[in-house]
């Protein structure tokens, strides 16, 4: 049986919080909001909890988890860390950054998908930052869901996926962000490599980084047997069950596609608000503006549910750009269709 526990994502209850750091500290499983999604956690020093991890979401044992500690200066517990991990701490966290360090023993091998290096963050969510104080370790923490499902950023997704398969499940509410945090690697003192970009973009990393260079795998499949650095590299991630289609082209080709499919195709569109007067139909799912990046990430995970939904046969989608917040746009729907871009 799965806990359903309501906490005020505003002023979370003490008792209720030290009651789901019990479920952490016995080597049980609790899902619980961030500002990102939502996050499946364990005890990151734990083994065996780990273990419970993947067993629950389904996922493969060399997809590395990243843990989630209370303070920034708490990863020297679990990592050896350096000064630009510090410039990047001071500048971006508590927040949606995950910085990629070499581990400490403390972390076993079971949390980093066999690597020596750990993925670590520090989460701005209240009840997220309270859980793990409470349970006073760093928690393991991959998105809450079934692996390759769309990330969860609210507990009905998280109840629909892992009713059953967990200890507890925190309802704190919805997601601001939506999309998962954005990974980078320290290479040296002056210079990271983005892995996963998410709300810290690009060009902020640029503010505190001297060098930044993005990994091929962030816009492109992973290189055959080439291992997974961090979460989301590797696997199919973040997909519908009908097969999802990306369209690139002018936005004006793009929109007189998706009306023609829609005559000709039993197809769910995933669109953009200006595009709702020329679409009809029921299998419609809108993500926000077209010009508004940051209300497409909240809503996309939540979008590719809904158009789920609908059994049709195929899902089309605009396929959006790599600039700024849109390379994590792009880089989660690339994923999600599998690569499967059409040519307008």
């Amino acid at each position: 049986m799965t806990e359903i526990l309501q906490i005020d994502p505003l002023s979370p209850e003490a008792d209720r919080i030290v009651h789901a750091a019990e479920v952490i500290k016995k080597g049980g499983l609790v899902a619980f909001p961030t500002e990102t999604v939502y996050g499946l956690g364990a005890d990151a020093t734990d083994a065996e909890a780990a273990k419970k991890i993947y067993a629950a979401k389904g996922r493969p044992s060399d997809n590395p988890l990243i843990i989630h500690v209370s303070s920034p200066k708490d990863a020297e517990k679990y990592a050896y860390t350096n000064d630009l991990y510090y410039s990047l701490a001071e500048a971006f966290m508590p927040g949606p950054l995950t910085v990629i360090l070499p581990k400490r023993d403390t972390i076993p091998l079971s949390v980093t998908g066999g690597l020596d290096s750990v993925a670590v963050r520090c989460p701005s969510h209240p009840i997220a930052r309270a859980l793990i104080s409470a349970a006073d370790t760093a928690i393991a923490a991959p998105s809450a869901n079934l692996s390759g499902s769309p990330s969860p950023t609210c507990s009905a997704h998280v109840i629909a996926d892992l009713d059953g398969r967990v200890d507890m499940i925190i309802d704190g509410g919805s997601c601001e962000i939506g999309l998962e945090s954005t990974i980078v690697k320290i290479i040296d003192e002056k210079s990271a490599v983005l892995l996963r970009p998410g709300a810290i973009t690009y060009d902020a990393l640029l503010c505190v980084c001297e060098k930044v260079d993005i990994a091929p795998s962030v816009t492109a499949k992973l290189a055959e047997n080439e291992r997974p650095l961090s979460p989301g590299m590797k696997y199919r991630h973040y997909a519908p069950s009908a097969p999802l289609v990306l369209l690139d082209g002018e936005y004006s080709d793009v929109l007189d596609f998706m009306c023609k499919a829609q005559k000709e195709e039993r197809c769910a569109i995933i669109c953009y608000d200006e595009d709702l007067p020329s679409l009809s139909g029921e299998m419609i799912v809108s993500i926000g503006s077209r010009d508004d990046a940051k209300k497409q990430a909240a809503r996309l995970f939540s979008a590719l549910r809904e158009a789920d939904k609908f059994k049709s046969d195929i899902i089309y989608a605009h396929l959006p750009s790599k600039y700024g917040l849109g390379l994590a746009l792009y880089n989660r729907m690339i994923r999600a269709a599998a690569h499967t871009i059409k040519k307008i």
